[in-house]
């Protein structure tokens, strides 16, 4: 059997394969709440066998969105309305997961297809809120300049990634993402190109990684040691400045620490720029926006070999074949699609058949198992 197709355990889960379907933010919920949309998407990826299915960025608190029409998880009535949703996951023999997260200084924009553009809201606009950050310094110039965060806000919103994560198992959750990438809250602590306080969680790289590792810590004491628990990183802001690929490995050991299993290697979003490709040593190579297939791999091929942690690959990930390789060369533990798997929602069932591990169609529902195996066989009597 490929790799790519075989169970991987994490603590108390085993997952099936280690296709992931990334936390694809979809602007569809109503106050947070998740909608018969989200059933259909999320249960597409499940049908298509990918071992792991994450919601989106699931925010902690209502300022935590990204838009206001981002799922939550702040409220009971939040966490029932996914149960649904995680209930088909499980029933498919897959593993559902959830991603917990605060947009910060990022927050209050609007959708990317509502016609605002992924824009921040206008002060005048109803729906708009206060956005809040490690330091009063915007996005950009055209953002929101943030409300510093005091310590007393810090610990509150500890407690309230804390509730999320307690109603996200009470939801059916079996796998917890921290986000900690792309600009947004945990992210915009960790690089000095977004956090200018002069407390103990800013200054040194030891400072501002203290609020993400306090997080991440009561995150892992509240869901007890048999849940997984992983975490999202922007492995580097960008080509010259901010936080670095030294700096990812540096927090990969202290997540390890404090109990996380698996990072998720992204790249940057702090300042509103494009991700960047690096060389075989790390280095920027551009300040290109270009992404080419697997360009974010080397940052998940550090993670996986020089810290006690796994990693998870993604970034242009498009071929099941490209997919093994990542994985059969030690590059990382887990690879995770997003528009790739949108767009062909039966990737893991494809690549089962393309790696030759499934020619007689047994990964497939078995509604529709029959179905496509008359279909092979009819096409095989035509080509005779």
């Amino acid at each position: 059997m490929s790799k790519l197709l075989s169970p991987l355990t994490i603590r108390g889960i085993t997952l099936p394969n280690r296709v992931v379907v990334s936390p694809l933010c979809m602007y569809s919920a109503v106050d947070g709440l998740a909608q018969p949309w989200h059933f259909a998407h999320l249960s597409t990826f499940a049908r298509g066998k990918a071992g792991l299915v994450f919601a989106e960025a699931t925010a902690v608190e209502a300022i935590g969105r990204i838009t206001p029409q981002c799922l939550g998880i702040w409220s009971d009535e939040q966490a029932d309305a996914l149960k649904p949703i995680t209930q088909f996951i499980t029933d498919m023999g897959c593993i559902a997961g959830i991603q917990l997260a605060h947009a910060g200084r990022k927050a209050s924009t609007s959708s990317p297809f509502a016609g605002g553009g992924g824009k921040p809201l206008g002060s005048d606009d109803p729906q708009a809120w206060q956005v809040v950050g490690p330091s009063a310094v915007p996005v950009a110039d055209n953002f929101q300049t943030p409300r510093e965060l005091s310590k007393e806000d810090l610990t509150a919103l500890t407690q309230a990634f804390v509730d999320a994560a307690k109603r996200s198992l009470d939801a059916g959750f079996e796998v917890i993402e921290v986000h900690g990438a792309h600009g947004y809250l945990l992210h915009s602590f960790l690089s000095p190109l977004a956090n200018f306080r002069t407390d103990e969680y800013g200054g040194s790289l030891e400072n501002r990684m203290r609020f993400p590792l306090q997080v991440t810590s009561a995150i892992r004491d509240a869901i007890g040691d048999s849940t997984p628990l992983f975490f999202r990183i922007s492995a580097i802001d960008g080509p010259t400045e901010g936080w670095s690929l030294d700096d990812s490995v540096a927090l990969s050991h202290e997540l390890a620490k404090c109990g996380v299993d698996v990072v998720d290697c992204s790249s940057g979003g702090i300042g509103g720029a494009p991700r960047f490709r690096i060389d075989d040593a790390g280095k920027p190579l551009t300040k290109s926006s270009a992404r080419t297939p697997g360009f974010q791999v080397p940052f998940a091929d550090r993670i996986q070999n020089e810290t006690p942690l796994k990693s998870m690959a993604v970034g242009v990930i498009i071929e099941p074949q490209q997919a093994e390789d990542i994985l059969a060369s030690g590059k990382a533990e887990l690879v995770a699609l997003g528009r790739e798997i949108m767009y062909d929602p039966f990737w893991p069932l494809r690549a089962g058949l393309e790696l030759g591990d499934d020619p007689d169609y047994e990964m497939w529902p078995p509604q529709y198992k029959w179905a496509v195996d008359r279909r092979a066989q009819i096409a095989l009597q035509n080509k005779s």
